[in-house]
Parts: structure tokens; sequence; C-alpha cells
């Protein structure tokens, strides 16, 4: 699922970044979400965006690995997905932020004139994996070899 995951962002945010002219001012698809084109140097809502990208990218490295231990431990199929999820998406924003200096970002839902921060699929596979493992329970992978 971690490739599904990072071809799917690549590949959405490549499509984004080659038409990003059109979707500088956005690109109503329904009333309340729009495409546009974005880049965040921050994490989520652009917080610590004043670190250098490949220290957020260091950083998402870790946490990476230590998913990717909880997956090699994991006998259940479901929550080896969701780990899955999180990695592949976690990937794809460092590959982003390494690459571009900071993360594509081009979903903008809103309401009236309140949007809520753009984001990417990256994001959507982080939190929508990350709510699985939660509600599977929220395993944690024993380091100690436990």
């Amino acid at each position: 699922m971690a490739v599904v995951a990072l071809v799917m962002d690549q590949a959405t945010k490549a499509a984004v970044v080659a038409n990003a002219s059109q979707l500088e001012g956005g690109l109503t698809v329904f009333p309340g979400f729009d495409l546009v084109f974005a880049r965040n140097t921050g994490v989520a809502f652009g917080l610590l965006g004043t670190l250098p990208p490949w220290g957020l990218a260091l950083l998402a490295i870790g946490i990476v690995a230590f998913l990717v231990v909880g997956m090699a431990r994991t006998h259940s199929l479901v929550e080896g997905i969701a780990y899955g999820t999180v990695i592949g998406g976690a990937l794809g924003n460092i590959i982003d932020r390494i690459r571009l200096g900071g993360v594509t970002d081009f979903l903008d839902f809103y309401v009236g004139v309140a949007h809520w921060p753009a984001f990417n699929m990256a994001d959507v596979f982080v939190v929508c994996g990350a709510a699985c493992l939660v509600m599977l329970g929220g395993r944690k992978p024993a380091l100690d070899g436990g």
C-alpha cells in the first residue's frame, strides 16, 4: 500500500505542478472545493516553516523508520495497510521537501470565505492511515524487541 500511496501522491502533485499557472487563482470543482497550487515549507498548517527542508525531511524519515518497524511486526492485514498508507504519504511529502524545498498542496476546501489549509493526497493517506491505526487500538511497535 505504501507504493500505491506514494505513486498516487507523486502523480497528482506532478499534474498540479504541470498546470500551476491555471491553478494559481484556484479552479472551482464545485462550491466549497477548489484546486489550487500552493507550496508549504512547514508541516501541518505551516508550522515549523522556518526549519530547513532537510531538517523536516530528516524528522519525517525517522518517523517513517519507526512506522516500518510497526508494519514489519504486525500480523494484521488491515493494520499493515494502515501503516503502508501513512508510510507512503510521508514518503511523498519527504520527496517534495528534498526535491522542491516544500510540499505541493492543491486541495482547497472552504465554506464562504473560511478556508481549510490546502493539502495533498499524501496528507490524505497519512490522516486516513493514522485514523485506522487509532481505531485498531493504537498498537505501537516495540523497539526493544519485545
